[in-house]
């Protein structure tokens, strides 16, 4: 095979590929000598710990660089990945589908060959090198960064050939195609013995089972989509109200954008339920049978009804992938932003604006929810991307049960996969326009509220890393798919001509020879013993653990609506509605232009203030027990460091201090030694090692400088309301 540009060319002779193998780890001398491996012994090495069907395509020797010490190894290219193997380390065949080291193809970003100081290439899908690379540069989609160096001493046409396989395999692949569902005989598990970690929500007894725990005791599970054939991008069944059958429900759907009408997403322990749906049809022409079901399911049996326009004062999907691709361009280590505009470089991708919007709506939609028994319908045109996010903060915000791991995921599977978030459109890098990195924008936000109040979550910031990179790894469906329906189909659970539905865990039949897909919450298969261990979080406080906050259906704190009373909740106020459905005398929610609506000024008060009428400053009056209100003033919105600038070196270096600290934590609470558990983190570790760059403090310096004089100047202001308020008494 003949490679050649800027009149040099090789004869490189292609590496034989070995089959079906995968990865243990070359072993070499320690130091910093480059490994030196025959094709038969890095096939012996990688033996053990693939994936289905993955392949070697090219290989060589290399140094990791950008930490304190540089790690030699190998830079292996599959089928299906990158992946570093340092020296002398071995995969675990029981976690074999992810390490630190792997970058799997859909996950790489950009690509860029270095030689010398200033020849450098970046490397899209398809293009031809033009020269042989001193070092390559793999930026991950999320944002992890792989820097390896190759010697000069012989190693030029084995490096050449090594990224211009990652360029073809790049080329070559796609999400469809990249899938690489681990199956139980692969992994050494017996066949249908397995338990989901979490309800997957695939059959009738996990919906059931939910709703009993959640106590919704005027709710039923309907199986009137359990063919997929009332909407498509639903999940099979879904919750509706015990008075409504399933032939109104089929009707009332089909006025519903993409047949998504009214169903339950949470029920309140205080008697509140928290519903969500897609926009109206307008250009139906309903019955009044129709019309009289749809707004049952609406009011859901409660007097006082909120609809919430889930898309006023929200970012549209284009503004959020815009601002994830600015704040991506930004936090790559080659950014060409001047250190001392950094910081406000970061304000204008207005990502962090973005989070602030979601969790000043979700508190909210939280206090609508807490402050009165009432229905809460959360309304989107689609219902699938927003309504996801908001419902899913809500929870967190007012459900102490949301907030352990299980708890979370469960959440998790629910709100977003199970109810049909488009996770391969608008994760997909395609260039598409429906893109939008909706799902990162709610771990953000979920990043947000730990951070606020560390106490009250189980989980760490290792899992909400370990999640956020799990999107880009395409070893299970739950990410690769957008609806329920196509992962159904495509694990073989679905016979669309018998349709006959069996769920991915259940018993195969004897004889047959389907492989069992798992989920992206089989982290024992991903993860080892010791990475999973760090996903909880040494600072939980065990008192808020659930159960014990809030009785069921006693609404101590809930105020009574007045009668038969519909609200539009849209710019942070109540507005009074005449009918809830948009096909009597009037329009109603998203049925036209929004226009017609009476639009009042924002009130100078709080939504809490208005609907408890309690004092501006919260001290006087505590808040319901279990809820949760966070700030989203300016500075008290962070940048998730640990998450956008790992590809820092100088990052890496704090994350393995950060390590340490953590398991340091974890050892005195575990013996008992004084001191409070929890450990407030610095901006980017627990202690003070390793090299830090001096932009990047210069930007923590400014910010917390202007933290300081930001929180001064909110103090002095609330003082002068309260004084004001005072003499006005």
């Amino acid at each position: 095979m003949w490679w050649g540009g800027r009149g040099q060319s090789f004869n490189i002779a292609p590496q034989e590929e070995e089959p079906e193998m995968g990865f243990s780890g070359p072993r070499s001398d320690a130091g910093h000598r480059m490994p030196e491996h025959s094709s038969h012994q890095l096939g012996d090495c990688l033996a053990s710990g693939g994936l289905p069907g993955e392949k070697v395509l090219a290989w060589a020797p290399g140094l990791r660089k950008g930490r304190e010490v540089e790690l030699p190894g190998t830079l292996v290219c599959t089928n299906f990945r990158v992946t570093f193997q340092p020296g002398g380390w071995r995969r675990n065949q029981d976690t074999p589908l992810s390490s630190d080291y792997d970058f799997a193809l859909v996950n790489i970003g950009r690509l860029e060959a270095v030689s010398g100081l200033s020849r450098v290439q970046l490397l899209r899908p398809g293009a031809q090198l033009k020269f042989v690379p001193e070092e390559i540069l793999i930026h991950g989609r999320d944002f992890r960064l792989l820097r390896v160096g190759f010697e000069a001493g012989g190693l030029g046409p084995q490096a050449f050939q090594l990224t211009m396989a990652i360029v073809q395999a790049r080329a070559q692949s796609s999400q469809i195609q990249q899938y690489r569902g681990i199956t139980m005989s692969k992994i050494g598990k017996v066949s249908g013995s397995r338990k989901p970690p979490i309800p997957l929500l695939e059959t009738l007894e996990d919906w059931e089972a939910e709703r009993k725990k959640q106590g919704a005791r005027g709710w039923r599970v309907s199986t009137v989509n359990e063919r997929f054939d009332t909407a498509s991008s639903l999940s099979g069944y879904f919750w509706v109200p015990n008075r409504i059958l399933d032939s109104e429900v089929r009707r009332a759907f089909a006025h519903f954008h993409q047949g998504r009408g009214p169903r339950l997403s949470w029920h309140h322990p205080g008697g509140s339920d928290l519903l969500r749906c897609g926009g109206f049809y307008v250009a139906s022409d309903p019955n009044k049978e129709d019309i009289r079901a749809v707004e049952s399911m609406l009011q859901a049996g409660h007097s006082d009804v909120v609809l919430v326009d889930t898309m006023d004062g929200m970012p549209s999907l284009a503004d959020i992938q815009l601002a994830h691709l600015k704040l991506r361009a930004l936090c790559l280590p080659d950014s060409s932003t001047a250190e001392e505009k950094w910081f406000s470089a970061l304000e204008g991708t207005r990502w962090l604006d973005y989070v602030r919007s979601c969790l000043r709506k979700a508190s909210d939609i939280s206090v609508l929810v807490t402050s009165r028994v009432r229905s809460v319908v959360l309304q989107e045109r689609g219902d699938r991307d927003l309504n996801g996010l908001l419902s899913s903060l809500v929870q967190l915000l007012s459900a102490p049960e949301a907030r352990t791991l299980l708890g979370f995921q469960s959440l998790v599977q629910r709100e977003w996969v199970a109810a049909g978030h488009p996770f391969l459109t608008r994760l997909g890098d395609t260039g598409a326009s429906e893109e939008a990195a909706v799902f990162p924008l709610f771990l953000d936000c979920v990043w947000q509220l730990l951070h606020q109040f560390p106490a009250e979550f189980e989980f760490s910031e290792f899992f909400l890393l370990a999640l956020h990179d799990s999107i880009r790894v395409p070893d299970t469906l739950t990410f690769l798919r957008n609806t329920p329906w196509e992962r159904v189909k495509k694990s073989g659970q679905f016979n669309s001509y018998t349709q006959v539905y069996s769920p991915e865990y259940s018993q195969p039949l004897h004889g047959s020879s389907v492989d069992l897909h798992l989920s992206v919450w089989d982290w024992d298969l991903r993860y080892s013993k010791e990475q999973i261990s760090q996903f909880l979080n040494p600072g939980y406080n065990p008192e808020h653990c659930p159960g014990s906050w809030l009785p069921r259906q006693q609404p101590s704190f809930a105020v009574p609506g007045p009668p038969s009373s519909v609200w539009l909740f849209s710019r942070g106020a109540l507005t009074a509605l005449s009918q809830l459905c948009p096909w009597q005398d009037s329009p109603s929610l998203l049925a036209v232009s929004s226009h017609w609506l009476p639009r009042p000024a924002r009130s100078s008060e709080s939504l809490a203030d208005q609907e408890w009428g309690l004092p501006s400053h919260w001290g006087a009056c505590p808040l319901p027990p279990g809820l949760l209100l966070p700030g989203y003033l300016g500075p008290q919105i962070r940048f998730w460091k640990r998450c956008y600038l790992r590809g820092r070196p100088e990052v890496q270096v704090r994350r393995e201090n950060r390590l340490e600290g953590h398991k340091e934590l974890e050892r005195q609470r575990a013996g008992g030694s004084g001191g409070t558990p929890f450990v407030k983190l610095g901006p980017l570790g627990i202690t003070g090692g390793g090299k830090t760059a001096r932009g990047l403090h210069h930007v923590e310096s400014r910010a917390q400088s202007e933290e300081e004089r930001a929180f001064k100047t909110l103090e002095v202001a609330r003082i002068l309301k309260i004084d004001t308020t005072t003499r006005q008494q």
